[in-house]
């Protein structure tokens, strides 16, 4: 039983390869028909990515790919999946791709009402564990969850098809995902109102909106009705980190994105995402990306370079 499940997954991984393959014809992120799926292809290893994750459920098809989530490491493959419960600053790197052999995968968002609409209905058993866990996972892809995916990347195929079935199918994608064990605990913890997990949710919404603002944390721990060592311990739980830390990630990667655009200065893009001193934020922005900003923005753009040629 065993071996015919895992010939049925490199079945169904060969398929989905092939697939984001036909429908991502250059290296890059590919918006799709369907608002909240995105293909990805690189053809070769690249430098680390920083962005702050969305929920969503990450596949890949071929190819690696390792997540740092503050000191944490999430590698997964065609063997595996991850998802993001909540929104998350993550550094991402693919190691194992090569023009012969690119890596192919996606990304699928989705919302808390997503899930909450699933479990709320009736003739469904869920626990619902009081406590917090972290909000990212790797787990293990099951041949019923990869079969939906599958059908959802199809109806690329047939774009008229797409408004009435792809919500019903992303709705069996999310309940795949709610069957398993391990990530479904992970993120029904979100759309359970008043548990630890949803007022962490809440504060990281409030950290991501007034990101520029200094943060208070006993503010904070009010605006989500907890105590300030309450909110420190669950948020470190969901996040690997602490509200502060978050901020910090948050801030230095909206900085980065600002001097990719070329807003003028270093210092400037520092003091628009909150720093007040120019040389406190070039020393974070060198510890978390490795460079001075403007180092970093002349490697990004050789990099960017390099690949439209």
């Amino acid at each position: 039983m065993t071996n015919l499940m895992d010939d049925e997954l490199v079945r169904q991984q060969q398929q989905l390869a092939s697939l984001i393959e036909r429908h991502t014809p250059d290296a890059g992120t590919h918006s799709t028909a369907i608002s909240s799926l995105k293909l990805i292809r690189s053809c070769g290893e690249a430098l680390p990515v920083y962005s702050v994750y969305d929920p969503a459920l990450c596949i890949v098809a071929q190819g690696s790919k390792l997540v740092m989530l503050g000191q944490e490491s999430y590698y997964y493959n065609p063997a595996s999946y991850l998802v993001a419960s909540v929104n998350l600053p993550i550094t991402g790197q693919i190691i194992d791709a090569a023009p012969e052999h690119p890596y192919l995968s996606l990304q699928l968002n989705f919302s808390t009402d997503q899930i909450l609409d699933i479990i709320k209905q009736p003739h469904t058993d869920w626990n619902h564990a009081e406590g917090s866990g972290r909000g990212l996972l790797v787990s293990r892809t099951s041949p019923t969850l990869l079969e939906a995916v599958l059908r959802l990347v199809r109806l690329l195929d047939s774009e008229r098809d797409i408004p009435i079935l792809a919500p019903l199918i992303i709705r069996e994608i999310l309940y795949r995902i709610l069957q398993d064990e391990q990530a479904g605990a992970s993120v029904r913890q979100f759309a359970v109102a008043g548990s630890h997990a949803e007022r962490i949710a809440k504060a990281i919404r409030l950290i991501n909106r007034d990101f520029a603002k200094p943060l208070r944390i006993d503010e904070l721990a009010a605006a989500v009705s907890m105590s300030p060592s309450s909110l420190h311990f669950h948020f470190k739980e969901v996040t690997a980190m602490s509200p502060l830390q978050y901020q910090k990630h948050v801030r230095l990667q909206e900085a980065r994105r600002l001097l990719l655009l070329d807003i003028p200065g270093a210092a400037n893009a520092g003091f628009q995402v909150g720093y007040e001193s120019p040389s406190q934020f070039s020393r974070e922005y060198v510890r978390m990306f490795g460079l001075p900003p403007l180092s970093d923005m002349k490697r990004l753009r050789e990099t960017l370079a390099e690949r439209s040629n």
